[in-house]
């Protein structure tokens, strides 16, 4: 698991991005719980997240922040990475950012698949 604990902060809102290898759905809920025992984590307010399966197809939750899986798996489709979980994690901060926050989902899953294909400044903290 890579994760990429501060990617950016927009009006309040906190961004992270968290990514790994999954093979199947228990895979995908083992990886939501280990990131949700982090302490910071388990404060989020959405784990937004997608992956496209080798042997299920592709899959997608948004948690409450609608859209943004969507957005996620279309990433992982155009890149085409299969069995890896990308996570978009949002602490949200009291103001609504409307569109922006597609954008923000954006550059998140960009930095969790760069941080994936080799490591990246320092931000990464593998587990």
């Amino acid at each position: 698991m890579i994760v990429l604990e501060d990617v950016l902060r927009d009006r309040g809102s906190r961004y992270a991005a968290s990514v790994g290898a999954v093979r199947d759905r228990a895979a995908i809920e083992t990886f939501l719980a280990a990131l949700r025992t982090r302490r910071k984590f388990a404060k989020a307010t959405h784990h937004s997240w997608a992956v496209v399966l080798s042997d299920g197809g592709p899959l997608k939750g948004d948690d409450g922040e609608a859209g943004a899986g969507t957005v996620i798996l279309k990433m992982l489709e155009r890149e085409g990475l299969v069995d890896h979980l990308v996570v978009v994690t949002r602490w949200y901060g009291g103001v609504h950012l409307g569109g922006d926050r597609f954008a923000h989902v954006v550059t998140c899953t960009r930095a969790a698949l760069t941080a994936l294909r080799g490591p990246l400044d320092g931000r990464a903290g593998r587990s």
